[in-house]
């Protein structure tokens, strides 16, 4: 559980698969007192997906707001940039995923995104998964994303005032 009441203005929390980033980033904000806005960017697509999403909200408190911006999300930063609430968003896989197959240029989106944060008091916890730390895929697209992902990371943590790597539920301090 993280010990400090007060976030700073970006927080990037990384990690692999069930890794335990959305709970760390999710205690980062309890602990911060002011109720957050949660943008999510998951779809239920399917069963597995619609119970997952379902976990993750039943473990919310009531007093948090949910927004989903499965491709919109750089839009729902600005919108609710100035709430004066902390923002969680969780996760970006997710989003850089539902971008890419929807044909969107992934430059763009990244560069949108990107100065959406930029332009955001916060504090803004972003969660994101790791995905360079495993085979080379073996497929075009696959090899796509996570080249895409690896370098929205990258940009995210280089601005980032606070960068953690999970570990099985353990958080590694990067910046």
């Amino acid at each position: 559980m993280p010990s400090s009441t007060t976030l700073p203005r970006l927080t990037l929390v990384l990690g692999g698969a069930r890794s335990g980033k959305s709970t760390y980033a999710e205690n980062l904000l309890r602990a911060c007192g002011t109720p957050p806005i949660v943008i999510v960017t998951a779809e239920a697509l399917d069963a597995e997906m619609t119970d997952r999403i379902a976990h993750h909200r039943a473990a919310r408190p009531a007093t948090w707001t949910t927004i989903g911006a499965p491709r919109a999300l750089p839009d729902a930063i600005k919108e609710h940039q100035h709430a004066k609430r902390p923002i969680l968003v969780d996760c970006l896989t997710l989003w850089l995923s539902n971008v890419l197959l929807d044909g969107t240029d992934l430059d763009s989106a990244s560069h949108e995104l990107i100065a959406a944060l930029a332009l955001a008091p916060g504090p803004i916890v972003l969660v994101s998964n790791e995905v360079g730390l495993g085979i080379v895929p073996d497929n075009a697209l696959a090899r796509r994303f996570r080249d895409a992902l690896g370098r929205l990371n990258q940009r995210i943590a280089a601005s980032a005032d606070r960068v953690k790597l999970l570990t099985a539920g353990l958080p590694l301090t990067l910046k």
